[in-house]
């Protein structure tokens, strides 16, 4: 069994590192912004869903293919700063008026979901990050290496969840303010698409 202290020291590190500025947590935060609270709820889900898939990977050690392989690393970076270039140009090309009517009714929840998901699993060092993350908390003493790297992904998944599902309710206070000003709307459109941007750059020009 997993001492309680290794999972308190676990769950605490990864509250800091969700709670630390990146591309997924930014990401929920534009999303919220622009589109409300439960949008971004459901991209939360979409991205906790690509941690499971992430958790998977380093489970069965197919992760390490990434720290190894220039090919396979590189090919996914740039399949993941093409998507974030893509929704960049959605935000450009949004209208005020679109910001406007969106509703709950009106929202793709699908669509947020999968979304969330591409933006997890198309960046390469989030699985490198937990082939390097997961294992510090490991140990052979205890028990089966795979069994508690599952358990690990899966709090961690928990505490993104929890966490991200903050930012994402702490924003829909912003995205409400905005509905109320079209000019408010257009510099947030703006401003997204230029985060994307930004994240796009940042992401293909990343190594190893």
């Amino acid at each position: 069994m997993i001492p309680i202290e290794t999972i308190a020291m676990f769950i605490v590190a990864s509250a800091a590192l969700s709670l630390s500025p990146g591309p997924d947590n930014i990401f929920v935060l534009t999303q919220s912004a622009m589109k409300g609270r439960k949008a971004g709820i459901f991209v939360t889900l979409g991205l906790c869903t690509g941690l499971m898939f992430h958790t998977a990977m380093v489970s069965l050690g197919i992760a390490a293919i990434f720290q190894t392989s220039e090919l396979a690393f590189n090919t996914l970076k740039i399949i993941g700063a093409l998507y974030l270039l893509y929704l960049a140009w959605q935000a450009f090309r949004s209208s005020a008026a679109n910001f406007e009517t969106v509703n709950d009714d009106l929202l793709d929840w699908k669509a947020l979901y999968l979304r969330g998901i591409i933006m997890n699993i198309t960046n390469p060092k989030v699985a490198i990050f937990f082939l390097a993350f997961l294992p510090q908390f490991a140990d052979p003493s205890v028990g089966s290496i795979t069994l508690q790297m599952i358990l690990f992904g899966c709090l961690f998944i928990i505490t993104t969840l929890v966490i991200f599902s903050s930012v994402a309710w702490s924003a829909g206070f912003l995205g409400e303010w905005l509905k109320s000003s079209e000019k408010s709307q257009s510099i947030i459109n703006k401003m997204a698409g230029t985060v994307f941007v930004g994240l796009a750059i940042k992401l293909a020009v990343t190594s190893r």
